[in-house]
C-alpha cells in the first residue's frame, strides 16, 4: 500500500515539475515515470523498514 502511494505521488511531483519548468506533454510524462520509479523505490524501503518493526 505504501508503494502505491509513494508511486502515485511520485507520478503528480513529476508532472507538476516539468508543468512548472514549461515543458510539454511528452515531457510531463517522462519526468512523471522517472519520478514515480523513484517513489517506488522510495515506497519498497520504507514497506521493508515497517514490516521490521512491526514483526
Amino acid at each position: 500500500m505504501i508503494v502505491i502511494a509513494c508511486v502515485i505521488l511520485g507520478a503528480v511531483f513529476g508532472a507538476r515539475l516539468a508543468a512548472r519548468h514549461g515543458g510539454k506533454r511528452a515531457d510531463k510524462v517522462q519526468y512523471a515515470a522517472a519520478c514515480a520509479i523513484g517513489g517506488a523505490l522510495v515506497g519498497l524501503v520504507l514497506t521493508i523498514v515497517v514490516e521490521r518493526l512491526v514483526a
